[in-house]
């Protein structure tokens, strides 16, 4: 007897967009039925970052696992379109198809681009002019960045957004200057007791700070989700050292877990990356 075939992708995510017509038809799960277009929207917030995680941690498994619950998402929004005869997930395809291929034409249509950078600016300008076709030029150069991103993450977009017409710093110690200048403004509020000018200045601060990441060539929301993640590392040390010894963080004394983390640190450096 011959072996069937494996299944093609495109099968694949036809089936996948079938088990969800059958969860949210009669007879389906009653969870997904009642599920609406504002309830499953933190699903997919949740899902991009289990994402990002699995991309962080190098676990390609676990990255196809996630990617597979991000797809769901599409899927889910597609169907509860569909049911609302609004779209299906057909047009989600054929919109992005034909996207990739209008903003490429450096691939599909003989144009030409030689660097990345002459093809992001390509990009920008195909869908400008795809925007002012549908009546929906933009009034500003910023318009076109998200204000539902994370802040870090807006505010790379919007300092690079905005360096492409010339407003930018010369080099990065003009900016490190400014971080100074953004310290003392700040230690300036903190000793004033105005609390709303302290939120003022440590925005200006963070600005400053995302703003040299994005002159360094390097992402901001990365290098804090990389913080955080040795943050958690080394503080899970510190529990567990502490743990050992059959004491509890809390009762820790400060300089305990200072040294611990000095530990913790040292440690690090010796595995190496």
């Amino acid at each position: 007897m011959s072996e069937l075939a494996p299944e093609s992708a495109g099968q694949k995510f036809q089936r996948l967009v079938e088990i969800m017509a059958l969860l949210r038809g009669p007879g389906g799960c009653p969870w997904d039925r009642e599920q609406t277009f504002d309830t499953i929207k933190p699903y997919l917030l949740e899902e991009t970052y289990e994402v990002m995680d699995s991309i962080d941690a190098r676990d390609w498994n676990g990255l196809a696992d996630e990617l597979g619950d991000l797809l769901l998402q599409s899927v889910f929004f597609a169907q509860m379109a569909a049911e609302e005869n609004r779209f299906r997930i057909e047009d989600a395809l054929d919109a992005i198809n034909g996207k990739l291929i209008r903003r490429h034409p450096h691939v599909f249509a003989g144009g030409s681009a030689r660097t990345p950078g002459e093809v992001k600016q390509r990009w920008d300008e195909i869908k400008t002019e795809e925007l002012r076709q549908r009546g929906r030029s933009r009034e500003g150069l910023l318009d076109g960045v998200s204000r539902a991103l994370p802040a870090l993450v807006e505010a790379q977009q919007i300092s690079s957004k905005a360096s492409r017409t010339g407003f930018d710093w010369q080099n990065a110690g003009q900016i490190v200057g400014k971080l100074h200048e953004e310290l003392a403004e700040m230690e300036e509020a903190r000793a004033s007791g105005d609390r709303a000018g302290l939120e003022h200045e440590i925005g200006d601060l963070l600005g400053t700070l995302v703003n040299l990441a994005r002159f360094l060539d390097l992402d901001a929301e990365q290098a804090l989700r990389g913080a955080n993640a040795r943050f958690r590392r080394r503080f899970g040390y510190i529990e567990r050292r502490l743990a050992e010894r059959g004491r509890p963080a809390g009762e820790a004394t400060l300089e305990e877990m200072d040294a611990l983390w000095e530990e913790a640190k040292a440690v690090e450096e010796t595995a190496g990356p």
